[in-house]
This record gives structure tokens, C-alpha cells and sequence, in this order.
């Protein structure tokens, strides 16, 4: 089960608790396809229902992930909200690890459960998404992608102050970024643990703000970046480019970004995991006596041979003609499937020798009838 006020993600992709790896996947797609943002221009429930697709297939898609989920209903290392290790333990929207943990810090001194607020802090991670064709899936390529995100001031060198400028100690709080706060409750005389409202929590002040960052000590810019897109992605594929998010702060390391991949369809092909479905129509005397073929793959056409007495919808296979696989070496196959061409105008020595080929195989077949025939015909009651 999900924890409450989460969907069930089993739910969320449409699937039973005990779909294949397969069910998943092919449930992912149809669902991504149908609320991928760039079907859906300016309609946030579509996006926010993408969102939320990916989250229950980044967890039902990985084996660890799933078990986990089964046995105790969340991913990660917090429990789920209502979880008698944290979380809303008291009901009712009592928040009572917020409330004991910036208790237990005031008695002793120390912050709250979060930290210092002057701490090295990791930047937010990013995620945006990318359509790639089935050959670019097929061969891997570079994109170059423009991501806006937030970073370290240059004009301070993210220090809040203009060049040359003092940095005091905020007079408020002591340097700490943060004060204590009492409150009467029905417990009793509480104090709690707040960030400081004169510095913002950074424990300084700027003598002269930066004029760049206004003395935020961050400045939000474009930049270009070049994404590797490894052979054999799939849509739902997740590219991550460690550092690439946004800046961290007090000398945290950087957020990383996301690339959220969606191969469009193909034309020629049908992908069906690493394997490549296409279809080659033959006449009747290729599929009777046999015949040599074009195929078409991604490395250019390839001769097929028909064998003698190839029957409509067989399906023939050419190893390692498919697509890469992402984890694991190798490709998958190229699946040909045969469809037999029925002529619909045939000469009159056409129609003969198949009138003969008939009679030779004793089948009974109609007759042509003339033109007088029928006139004959439709003037008959």
C-alpha cells in the first residue's frame, strides 16, 4: 500500500499488484505518451499526471524499489506520512517531531533537526525533458539542451556584498541565524528554534548589498549543456548529469540534472524492448516458390530470403538487427512479418495462368463471366 495521501502507485499506471516487469513498461507507455507536456502545451494536470507516472514507474520499474514499496509502502530511507516512526504520530495535523526536535534544540543549545542553517547545504536537483527519435535512440547522439538554474553570484563570488565591502556579524542572533522563540502551550512554557528574521538565517549581514544579487547571494542564468544520449534508450529513460543542477549553498555541492527521454514512434519500425518489429509485403510467387527480399534496418537495406510456401502473417527474424541494449551487449532482432499482396487487376494472361494454376490444383474458383453475361444478368428478374 502507498502511505496515506499518496496514490497507490500500482493504481496510478493502471496494472495489478502482481503485473509483470513487461505489464509495467507497456502501462508506462501508453500512459507517458498520452501525458507527455508536449502533447499537452499548458495543461498542468497533464503535467503534473506525467509526474506522477514516472514517480510510480521509477519505483515499480526497479526491482529493489518495488520490493521495498510491497513490503512497507514507501521508497527511501523516511517512513511514509502516519508512520509510527514519524511523521503525524499524534493525528490531527499535530506536527510532533517539528515540535520536540526544535524543543530538544533550544534545550541544548543546538538547531533543530534540520541542521545548521549556515551549513553546506546540496542544491535542488533539476529534471526537464527530451524527444529523440527511434534512430537517434538506435545510434546514441549529443543534444545540446539550455538550462535555467540558479548559481553562486559572480559579481561576489556569492558572498552577498559588493566587492571590497564588510560582511558583520548579524547583532540579532549572534552569527548563529537563529533565536529562540517562547510560547505558552498546554504543556507548559515551550521555547522553540526559528531562523532569524534580520539576517534571513545566514547569521550575517552585508555592510553594502551586492548590487548584482541584491545580496542573495545568487543570480538565475541560462546555460547551454551538451547531453550524451547512450544507444538503446527508451521513453522513461532518465539521464542524470551530476552537478548540473542548481547551485548549493554555504559551500554545499551542486544539485544534478535530470533528462527525462521520450522516443517518438517510427514510421518503418515497432520497438518492443529491444527488438524491432516490420512488416514486407511478398506476391503470390514469391511466397509460393520462395524469393529474396529487401528489408529495411537502421544500417541500410538487408536481403531476406522467403522460403518455399511462406503462409501469410509468418514471421521471420534476423538476429541482432534490433536495438541496442542499454544494459546488457548486443541488439535485439529485427522481427519480419509476411503479408502475401493479392493482385486486384490482372492481365488476361494473367488471369488465365492463375485459372490454370487453379485447375492444376483442383480449387474451385468463380468464373469471368463476359460482358453479354452480363447484361443478361442485370436485366434478369
Amino acid at each position: 500500500m502507498a502511505s496515506p495521501g499518496k496514490k497507490d502507485y500500482y493504481e496510478v499506471l493502471g496494472v495489478s499488484k502482481g503485473a509483470t516487469a513487461d505489464e509495467i513498461k507497456r502501462a508506462y507507455r501508453k500512459l507517458a505518451r498520452k501525458y507527455h507536456p508536449d502533447a499537452n502545451p499548458g495543461n498542468a494536470d497533464a503535467e503534473a499526471r506525467f509526474k506522477e507516472i514516472n514517480e510510480a514507474n521509477d519505483v515499480l520499474s526497479d526491482t529493489q524499489k518495488r520490493a521495498q514499496y510491497d513490503q512497507f509502502g514507501f521508497v527511501g530511507d523516511a517512513p511514509p506520512q502516519g508512520s509510527p516512526y514519524g511523521g503525524d504520530f499524534f493525528g490531527g495535523g499535530f506536527e510532533g517531531g517539528d515540535l520536540f526536535g526544535d524543543l530538544f534544540g533550544s534545550f541544548f543549545g543546538g538547531a533543530s533537526r534540520g541542521g545548521s542553517p549556515n551549513g553546506p547545504r546540496k542544491g535542488s536537483d533539476l529534471e526537464m525533458s527530451m524527444r529523440v527519435t527511434l534512430e537517434t535512440a538506435y545510434r546514441g547522439a549529443s543534444r545540446e539542451v539550455e538550462v535555467a538554474r540558479e548559481e553562486n553570484c559572480p559579481h561576489c563570488d556569492g558572498s552577498g556584498a559588493e566587492p571590497g565591502s564588510k560582511i558583520n556579524v548579524c547583532s540579532a542572533c549572534g552569527g548563529r541565524g537563529q533565536v529562540e522563540r517562547a510560547a505558552n502551550t498546554p504543556f507548559g512554557r515551550m521555547v522553540q528554534v526559528v531562523p532569524c528574521a534580520a539576517c534571513g538565517g545566514k547569521g550575517k549581514t552585508a555592510e553594502k548589498p551586492c548590487a548584482e544579487c541584491r545580496g542573495s547571494k545568487r543570480v538565475r542564468r541560462s546555460r547551454k549543456l551538451e547531453v550524451k544520449i547512450p544507444k538503446g534508450v527508451d521513453t522513461g529513460t532518465r539521464l542524470r548529469m551530476a552537478g548540473e543542477g542548481e547551485a548549493g549553498r554555504n559551500g554545499g555541492p551542486s544539485g544534478d540534472l535530470f533528462i527525462l527521454l521520450d522516443v517518438m514512434t517510427d514510421s518503418r519500425f515497432q520497438r518492443d524492448g529491444a527488438d524491432l518489429h516490420v512488416r514486407v509485403e511478398v506476391e503470390i510467387p514469391q511466397a509460393v516458390l520462395g524469393a529474396s527480399v529487401s528489408v529495411p534496418t537502421f544500417e541500410g537495406t538487408e536481403k531476406l530470403d522467403i522460403p518455399p510456401g511462406t503462409q501469410p502473417g509468418s514471421v521471420l527474424r534476423i538476429k541482432n538487427r534490433g536495438m541496442p541494449r542499454l544494459r546488457g551487449n548486443g541488439n535485439g532482432d529485427m522481427h519480419i512479418h509476411v503479408k502475401v499482396r493479392v493482385p486486384k487487376d490482372l492481365s488476361a494472361r494473367g488471369k488465365q495462368l492463375m485459372s490454370e494454376l487453379a485447375s492444376e490444383m483442383k480449387v474451385e474458383v468463380a468464373e469471368e463471366k463476359g460482358f453479354f453475361d452480363k447484361i443478361k444478368d442485370k436485366f434478369s428478374v
